[in-house]
C-alpha cells in the first residue's frame, strides 16, 4: 500500500491562476504539428492527460518567427492562422478541469533553416556541435525582431484561450545563449557581465508583460545548470532569476537543465535510465530559496524523471519545489494522477527512461511514441483498450511470453477476448528481461511488472515449460493463434577458428569473457550499446570495433552523449572505421575501410560480436499450411527492439475481431 500523499494533491495558487493540484505536464515537442499548426491528435494527446487528472498543461515550443522553426511539424504562434487550431486545444484541456498555458519560443542557433531557407540566429556565431553552421551574430534589428515576435505570439495565445504564457528562457535555446558565457562571447552590451548577459531576455520579458498586461499568468523556465565545462552554472543562475524577477513580475519559475549542445548536457536534458535525477532536484530548490531570500514568494516548478506522484509530493513536502511537472510519466500514462488518487498505482503503465519512443524519435523529427504506452499520440484513432471491446470474443493463445507477446495478450485480454498464454521458458519478459538483469536497464524490470500485474487481474492463465509445436497448437483449437516466439541471436562466425560470442551470451556470463574484450558491432543498436557499458562498469578492458564512422547509430544522441561520457571514464577504445576480418581466439583481425589496409589487434579474452537476430519462421509456415488463423508479432515478424515489439504485439491484439 503506497504512503499517503500530502501536499502534491493540495490546490495552487500561480499568479491568477489556480491549479486543482501541484503535478502539471510541462512543454514537450512532440512532433505531432501539421503545416507549423496544431493538429487534432495534439487535442486529443493533451485532453487524455487533462482527463487523467492532471493540474495544468504547458504546450510545446511556440515558434515566434519563421527562422526559429526548423521542421515542418513546429508549431508557429506568430501568424493569426494558429488561432482556431489552439482554440480546440486549449477549450478541449479546459473542458477537463485543467490549466492550459503555452509556451513561446525562439530556438536560437541550433535551427538552422533548412526546410525554411532561413539564417539561424545567435548571441555569437557559435555553433552548438562541430557538425552545425555557425549562427548570425544579433544585432539590435534582430532583437527588435525577436521581441516583436514574442509579442505578437504572446497575444494571438491569449486570443486563442491560453490561461498562461511560459517564455522559454532555458534548454539552450535562444535566450539562455545570451545568458550562457559559453555561447556568449560579445563584446558589447549585451556580453560579459551577468547585468549584461540579462539585457536582451530581459528585454523580452518586459515587452511579453507589457504585451499581456499584469493580470495574465506569466512565467519564465530556465536552466538551472548546462552541465558543460564554462557554461551557465547554478551560482550564476540563482542570481540572474531574483534579478528578473525584481524588474518584471513573473508569477512562475520552472527551473530545469541542460543547454542545446552535443556534450553530456544535451544528454541531461531528458535523462534516461542509467542517470541519477538527484543532482538535478537540487536545481529547483537552490533557486526557490534564492527567490525568497530576495523577498519573492514565486512558485517554483520542478521537472526531470519524477516517475510517481510519492516522488513529488515529497519534493514539496521538503519545500524544495511548489509544483512538479511530470512529461514523460504522463506520455506513458495520462491518467497516473487519477489512478494514483484511486489507489490504483499497480495499474499505472512505468516510464523506464529508455528514451527510445520519445527522444529517440525527436532526433529523427518524427512523431514522438512510448515504449510502454503505444496509444500516445494515436488517442484519435485509438482508445484504451478495455475502451474497446471486441465484436465477436474469441479464444485467442499467445505464444511466447516476451515484450510483444505479454501485450498483445493484455490487449487481447482487456477487449474481452479469452487469452491464454504459454511460454517456454520459467519466466517472462524475452530479451527485454535479459536486458534489465544490467543495472543500467533495470527499470525495464518496471514495464515487466506492470504487464505482468495486469495479466493477472486479467485472469490470463499462463503455461510455463511449454513447448509449443504445430501439434499442440492445433490440439488446442485456438480462434486464433498470436505466435510472440522472438528472435535468435546470431553466431557470427569468422576466419581463424576463434570462438565468437552473441551479445545475449556475454550478457548472461561476462565471468567466462576473461577482462579484456573486444566487441565487434554492426548493429548499432541499443543492446550492443548496453552490452559495453555492462562489461565496462565490470572492470572489463573493452574495445569496440564499428564498420562506419559512427557509434551506437541507431540509438540517439541524447543517450549516448551520456553514455559517451562514461565510456571515457571507463577508458573503453572505440575504434571507427574497422571491419572485423578474422579471429583466432586471442588475436582480431580488422580492415580499415578508409584505407583498406589490414590490422592485428590484441591480444583479447573474447570477441564479443554484435549481429542482428533472426527469426526462425518455419512455425509460422507450419501453421499457415495447416489453415490456423495465426498472427506473427514482435521480432517472431522481423528482429527489431522492444519499442516495435510492444506496438506489433499492441496493434495486432486491436485487430482481432
Amino acid at each position: 500500500m503506497a504512503p499517503p500523499l500530502g501536499r502534491v494533491l493540495d490546490p495552487l495558487r500561480v499568479g491568477n491562476l489556480t491549479f486543482r493540484n501541484r503535478i502539471f505536464v510541462p512543454a514537450h515537442t512532440t512532433n505531432y504539428g501539421e503545416n507549423h499548426l496544431p493538429s487534432d491528435r495534439h487535442r486529443a494527446y493533451h485532453q487524455a492527460r487533462a482527463r487523467g487528472g492532471v493540474g495544468a498543461i504547458i504546450f510545446e515550443s511556440i515558434r515566434v518567427t519563421p527562422n526559429s522553426l526548423g521542421r515542418p511539424q513546429a508549431v508557429q504562434g506568430f501568424d493569426p492562422s494558429c488561432i482556431a487550431p489552439f482554440r480546440r486545444v486549449t477549450d478541449a484541456v479546459k473542458a477537463e478541469g485543467a490549466r492550459i498555458l503555452g509556451q513561446i519560443i525562439h530556438l536560437g542557433r541550433q535551427v538552422e533553416g533548412d526546410f525554411e531557407r532561413t539564417v539561424s540566429w545567435g548571441a555569437s556565431p557559435i555553433p552548438w556541435s562541430t557538425t552545425a553552421l555557425p549562427p548570425r551574430p544579433m544585432d539590435e534589428d534582430d532583437m527588435a525582431e525577436v521581441i516583436d515576435g514574442h509579442v505578437k505570439t504572446a497575444r494571438n495565445m491569449v486570443e486563442a484561450g491560453f490561461e498562461g504564457i511560459e517564455l522559454q528562457m532555458g534548454h539552450g535555446h535562444l535566450l539562455q545563449q545570451f545568458l550562457s558565457p559559453l555561447s556568449n562571447q560579445r563584446e558589447d552590451a549585451y556580453g560579459g557581465t551577468i547585468e549584461n548577459r540579462l539585457r536582451f531576455p530581459a528585454a523580452v520579458l518586459a515587452a511579453v508583460r507589457a504585451a499581456v498586461g499584469p493580470d495574465l499568468c506569466l512565467g519564465i523556465r530556465v536552466s538551472g545548470d548546462e552541465y558543460v565545462d564554462g557554461g551557465l552554472g547554478i551560482d550564476d543562475v540563482e542570481r540572474m532569476v531574483p534579478a528578473l524577477a525584481a524588474e518584471t513580475r513573473v508569477d512562475f519559475v520552472n527551473v530545469s537543465h541542460s543547454a542545446y549542445h552535443a556534450s553530456y548536457s544535451l544528454a541531461t536534458q531528458m535523462a534516461d535510465m542509467a542517470l541519477d535525477p538527484a543532482p538535478f532536484r537540487m536545481l529547483p530548490e537552490r533557486i526557490r530559496a534564492a527567490l525568497r531570500a530576495e523577498g519573492h514568494a514565486i512558485p517554483v516548478f520542478a521537472v526531470c524523471r519524477f516517475s510517481r506522484l510519492a516522488e513529488a509530493d515529497a519534493m514539496i513536502a521538503a519545500g524544495r519545489a511548489d509544483a512538479v511537472g511530470m512529461a514523460r510519466a504522463h506520455l506513458a500514462e495520462p491518467a497516473i494522477v487519477k489512478k494514483t488518487v484511486a489507489g490504483r498505482e499497480d495499474e499505472i503503465r512505468p516510464c523506464v527512461a529508455c528514451d527510445q519512443g520519445c527522444a529517440g524519435m525527436l532526433e529523427k523529427n518524427l512523431p514522438i511514441r512510448c515504449l510502454t504506452n503505444p496509444v500516445a499520440g494515436l488517442e484519435t484513432v485509438w482508445p484504451e483498450p478495455e475502451d474497446a471491446p471486441a465484436a465477436t470474443p474469441r479464444r485467442v493463445l499467445v505464444v511466447g511470453g516476451g515484450p510483444a507477446g505479454l501485450e498483445a495478450a493484455r490487449v487481447a485480454a482487456a477487449r474481452g477476448h479469452e487469452v491464454t498464454m504459454w511460454e517456454r521458458g520459467d519466466t517472462l519478459g524475452g530479451q527485454l528481461a535479459q536486458a534489465a538483469a544490467m543495472p543500467k536497464r533495470a527499470e525495464f524490470a518496471e514495464f515487466l511488472a506492470y504487464e505482468r500485474g495486469a495479466l493477472a487481474r486479467l485472469q490470463v492463465p499462463i503455461a510455463h515449460g511449454v513447448t509449443a509445436d504445430a501439434d499442440a497448437i492445433a490440439a488446442f483449437a485456438a480462434d486464433v493463434v498470436v505466435l510472440a516466439t522472438g528472435s535468435d541471436p546470431v553466431r557470427q562466425p569468422l576466419p581463424g577458428g576463434g570462438r565468437t560470442v552473441t551479445v545475449a551470451e556475454a550478457i548472461g556470463d561476462p565471468a567466462a569473457l576473461g577482462d579484456t574484450v573486444a566487441v565487434a558491432d554492426v548493429t548499432g543498436e541499443w543492446a550492443a550499446l548496453a552490452a559495453v557499458e555492462h562489461l565496462a562498469d565490470l572492470g572489463k578492458r573493452v574495445s569496440v570495433f564499428v564498420p562506419i564512422g559512427a557509434f551506437a547509430w541507431r540509438t540517439t544522441i541524447y543517450s549516448t552523449l551520456a553514455t559517451s561520457r562514461r565510456l571515457r571514464e571507463r577508458k573503453v577504445k572505440l575504434m571507427p572505421l574497422r571491419k572485423a576480418l578474422a579471429w583466432d581466439g586471442t588475436r582480431l583481425e580488422v580492415e580499415d575501410v578508409s584505407t583498406g589496409e589490414r590490422e592485428s589487434h590484441g591480444p583479447y579474452s573474447a570477441l564479443v560480436f554484435a549481429q542482428h537476430n533472426t527469426a526462425d519462421q518455419s512455425l509460422y509456415k507450419a501453421l499457415k499450411r495447416r489453415g490456423i488463423d495465426v498472427r506473427q508479432v514482435g521480432d517472431n515478424v522481423a528482429p527489431r527492439t522492444a519499442l516495435e515489439a510492444v506496438y506489433h504485439g499492441h496493434m495486432t491484439a486491436r485487430e482481432i475481431a
